[in-house]
């Protein structure tokens, strides 16, 4: 057994030896300064090198959220925190995200990397409004299998960590989708539909906002009405702009919610 113990303990040091000769390891002053790009990763490999290295993807907006300018009294601050579903809004309407809008969304993340980098992207940035659009990838399996209640509870402790620093929470509804590209082989609709469920019960109990994309989205199969997304889950411009009016009443409601408290 203390044979074992050793050379699992020389194993990892040699591994850690090997990394460092390449790449920074453990704790260091800035973990982002070398991190590859998808560009300098092989085919195929992008995934398994970032979960390896920055599981949360914090280098991904650090240099961003440095060059931001202190919040305005005039100008709620508002972070958009999501996936895909919330990165490509800015990339194909980029004025919605003026006023004090920014996006925060990262393409294949789940509520467990979104919980981990919730300090940084919103916490930190001091904003009057989180706008949390997640569950896509957790439906997916996009980083291993999971429960609804583990979704749930990473929904919750983002909701709850935002309260705690006197942001006020709008939670969103899964959009709809009846298949995913990269997981054809799941049934997701049902479980869409539970987890939407509980996020509008939540939101209900805890005086958060809920804003429902599904319903205004959702054809009668719980996919995506036609013309509303390129693949089925991503939306389009125009699905954007179903979108965007329900975005704009929730943040607002948020934000009369907060002045009623004061």
């Amino acid at each position: 057994m203390i044979r074992a113990l050793a050379a699992m303990c020389i194993a990892g040091v040699a591994t850690t030896t090997a990394l460092a000769e390449d790449e920074p390891t453990g704790v260091v002053a800035d973990p982002c300064t070398r991190q590859k790009t998808p560009e300098q990763v092989p085919d195929g490999q992008w995934m398994s090198y970032i979960l390896a290295h920055d599981f949360g993807q914090l280098c991904h907006y650090r240099a961003k959220n440095a060059s931001l300018p202190p919040p305005g009294k005039a100008t709620p601050r508002v972070v958009f925190l999501g996936d895909s579903i919330t990165e490509g809004w800015e990339k194909l309407h980029p004025d919605f995200f003026t006023d004090g809008k920014l996006d925060r969304g990262i393409s294949g993340q789940t509520t467990s990397q979104m919980l981990l980098r919730f300090r940084q992207d919103v916490i930190e940035l001091h904003p009057q409004v989180v706008h949390i659009l997640a569950g896509t990838n957790d439906v997916a399996g996009n980083t291993g299998p999971v429960t609804l209640s583990q979704v749930e509870g990473n929904i919750a402790s983002m909701a709850e960590l935002a309260r705690a620093h006197g942001i006020r929470v709008v939670l969103g509804s899964v959009p709809p989708a009846e298949k995913f590209p990269w997981r054809s082989n799941l049934v997701i609709v049902p479980t869409i539909k539970v987890l939407n469920a509980w996020i509008k019960d939540y939101a209900a109990s805890h005086g958060d906002t809920y804003v429902d994309y599904f319903s205004a989205m959702a054809d009668a199969s719980g996919g995506m009405k036609e013309g509303l997304s390129s693949d089925g889950v991503h939306p389009t411009r125009e699905g954007y702009q179903v979108m965007e009016p329900l975005a704009n009443a929730s943040i607002k409601q948020a934000l009369e919610a907060s002045a009623d408290t004061h």
